[in-house]
């Protein structure tokens, strides 16, 4: 190699060497340079939030309405789905044979009743004679024993009258309650098997209920909530259906359960609610909002500010206009909002926009400072 070209190859290697350190440097000047973000002040709001359970709406009476009787359906005397009031009358069962067994049964008692009054004037008049010796001791005794089998008789007869007025009775299927009918499961013309044949369902409207469980270390904040006095114009708790509506009435505690179950660590809570205008059905599914006792004054921030990692939440603070990173413990979220329990205190500036280009330590540069706002949470 002559030294020309190793002039040259030295000169081409002294200019990659300069290049390659000018550009280190300038990399390294842009790493330095402060990073713009949003920070704002940090500050207690007053807040009030629900806890959420999944929940079922369930009637507070409901009766599968079956026959007692046999026979064949003769009589249907509602619409499906309608509104009956208590006894209205709904099916019919073949009476014929059940009134004729009542009139006879009133047939017999009529005539045992007879039969008692002539065997007791007949036991009188024996007794009378037996007093004055005109008649035999023996004939006293069948005449008592008549007596007593008369009234024995009239005790049957009565029992039977019972068992076919009841009969009878049965024949004619009336609404238990005041609720809503469903459905009719038979048809004019069908055949009841005692027992067995399930007519319709019925079921209470207004008020209704609405189940839902919770877990046993929730039972004790509810056993020592304060539900004395607690009405349903108390927003305690409320439903949320599935449409993402807020029923408009609120609740009020029924009971809550008498056991836990061990298998699922639950145990069930069930809320009384009015429907008046029938919006709540039976086997609906709701989210049942519980208003926690933890609310109040709370320090808020926005959720855009929290970092997670392996479970740890963390936010940027601003400190001698660098972000320090520093870990909190956090609350419920509501909404574009998260509460901070622990982490935070009143006057701490957080990032809260240009969080991705941040490291702890990294310099930062302040853009227009934003206020929290202080509008109480619901």
């Amino acid at each position: 190699m002559n030294y020309s070209v190793k002039i040259k190859l030295l000169l081409y290697i002294l200019s990659l060497s300069i290049l390659f350190y000018s550009c280190k440097s300038g990399s390294g000047d842009k790493a330095k340079s402060p990073v713009q973000v949003n920070i704002i002040d940090v500050k207690h709001e007053y807040v009030i939030y629900y806890d959420s359970y999944p929940g079922t709406v369930v009637p507070l009476n409901l009766v599968e309405l079956r026959g007692e009787v046999t026979g064949y359906i003769t009589g249907i005397y509602f619409s499906d789905a309608q509104t009956v009031q208590k006894g209205q009358k709904l099916y019919e069962i073949d009476r014929s044979k059940y009134l004729a067994s009542y009139e006879q049964a009133k047939a017999n008692v009529d005539i045992a009743s007879s039969n008692l009054d002539k065997t007791q004037l007949d036991a009188n008049r024996y007794a009378q004679l037996s007093e004055q010796d005109a008649v035999a001791k023996q004939r006293l005794d069948y005449a008592q024993t008549d007596l007593i089998n008369a009234k024995l008789q009239l005790i049957a007869a009565k029992a039977e009258l019972a068992k076919t007025e009841t009969d009878l009775r049965y024949s004619i299927i009336t609404a238990p309650f005041d609720g809503t009918i469903g459905i009719s499961q038979v048809k004019l013309g069908t055949l009841i098997t005692p027992g067995q044949t399930i007519l319709n369902i019925i079921s209470s409207d207004n008020p209704i209920a609405v189940d839902f469980v919770i877990d046993e270390k929730s039972l004790i904040r509810f056993q020592k909530f304060n539900f004395k006095g607690i009405t349903d114009k108390d927003s305690v708790f409320r439903i949320v259906l599935s449409d993402n509506s807020t029923y408009p009435y609120n609740g009020t505690l029924s009971f809550i359960d008498r056991a836990v179950d061990p298998q699922t660590g639950t145990i069930k809570v069930r809320l009384i609610f009015q429907n008046k205008n029938k919006l709540l059905k039976a086997g609906m599914s709701c989210n049942v909002k519980v208003l926690n006792q933890g609310g109040g004054s709370q320090i808020v921030i926005p959720f855009k500010a929290v970092i997670e990692q392996m479970g740890e939440y963390f936010v940027f603070i601003e400190d001698s206009a660098k972000a320090k990173q520093t870990k909190i413990n956090v609350g419920l979220r509501m909404g574009d909002k998260i509460i901070v329990r622990e982490g935070l205190k009143e006057g701490s500036k957080i990032v809260i926009d240009g969080i991705q280009k941040l490291q702890d330590g990294a310099p930062i540069k302040a853009g227009d400072l934003k206020t929290q706002s202080s509008t109480p949470i619901k």
